[in-house]
C-alpha cells in the first residue's frame, strides 16, 4: 500500500524565547502589555531556550543514523528557526544530507489588535474582545487583525498536502509553535474542537517537547508520544511551558 505520509514525523516547540521570559515578568508584575520593542517575528531564543535545543539535538544524534531526521521543516520565525538550526548542528544531521525547507504557513497564531497583551490588559482595553472570546471560544474567536484557531488550522490543511506531496517516505522533523502543534493534532487524529481543546487544558506544550507519529502498516499515522521532554531532562536541561509573548491570554 502507498501511503501519503513520512515514515516518522516529529514535531517540535520552539525552545524558550525573549518572549517567554518577558511574558513570564509581565504577569508577575501584573501588567497589560508586554515589554517586547521588537516584532514577534524576529524574537529569539534566549540563553535557556538555546540550551533546550541543543539538547534536544543530542538526544536526535544518540538515535541511529537511519532514523534521524532526513527533512525539516520550520516556521519562519526566528525564534523557530534557531531552534531548529540548533537542533540540526547537535544532532548530527548533516546539511548535505538534509532538506531544510522554512515554511510560513508553521508560524505562530496571529493575534492582531491583542498581540503583546495579557488577559489583564485585553480586559481592560478591549472589554468587548473579552466577552466574544469567552462566548466563542479560542477555537472560533477571531480577535480584529488576528487569526482563531480555525484559520491556524486552515493553512496547516496546505502545509500537509505539501508534506504528502513532496516528503512521503522521509523522516520529517517540523518546528514551530504550541499552536501549531495542537493544531496539527487536531487534523492528524482527527480530532474534534472539544478534544483539542481538553488536551490544550491539561497545560502548555513544553519548549522543545517533542510530538512523534510513526507510520502504521495501513498507510495512516499513529501517535507514539506527545510533548515528550526527556531529551532535556537527560541533559539537565531545564523544562519550559510558558505561552509566547502574543498568546499570553490564550
Amino acid at each position: 500500500m502507498t501511503s501519503p505520509w513520512p515514515d516518522r514525523l516529529w514535531i517540535v516547540r520552539h525552545g524558550q524565547s525573549a518572549g517567554n521570559v518577558a511574558r513570564d515578568r509581565a504577569h508577575a508584575a501584573g501588567l497589560g502589555e508586554i515589554d517586547l520593542d521588537i516584532r514577534d517575528v524576529d524574537v529569539p531564543l534566549s540563553d535557556l531556550g538555546h540550551e533546550q535545543s541543543e539538547a534536544l539535538g543530542k538526544w536526535f544524534a544518540g538515535l541511529p543514523r537511519d532514523e534521524r531526521p532526513t527533512v525539516v521543516l520550520t516556521s519562519t520565525y526566528l525564534r523557530a528557526q534557531q531552534t531548529a538550526t540548533a537542533i540540526a548542528e547537535a544532532g548530527g544531521l548533516a546539511r548535505d544530507d538534509l532538506a531544510f525547507c522554512i515554511d510560513e504557513r508553521l508560524r505562530e497564531r496571529e493575534f492582531g489588535i491583542l498581540d503583546r497583551l495579557t488577559t489583564a490588559g485585553i480586559e481592560a482595553r478591549y472589554p468587548e474582545q473579552a466577552e466574544a472570546r469567552r462566548r466563542l471560544g479560542k477555537f472560533y474567536h477571531r480577535p480584529p487583525g488576528g487569526e482563531s484557531w480555525c484559520d491556524v488550522i486552515l493553512r496547516l490543511r496546505a502545509a500537509l498536502d505539501t508534506l504528502s506531496l513532496h516528503h512521503r517516505d522521509e523522516r520529517v522533523l517540523i518546528v514551530g509553535h504550541q499552536v501549531v502543534v495542537l493544531c496539527l493534532r487536531y487534523l492528524l487524529e482527527g480530532l474534534t474542537e472539544a478534544q483539542i481543546l481538553a488536551i490544550d487544558a491539561e497545560g502548555d506544550v513544553a519548549n522543545c517537547g517533542v510530538t512523534t507519529y510513526a507510520r502504521k502498516p495501513d498507510g495512516g499515522l499513529e501517535l507514539e508520544g506527545y510533548n515528550f521532554v526527556a531529551p532535556l531532562v537527560q541533559e539537565g536541561a531545564p523544562v519550559t511551558t510558558a505561552p509566547d509573548a502574543k498568546v499570553a491570554a490564550r
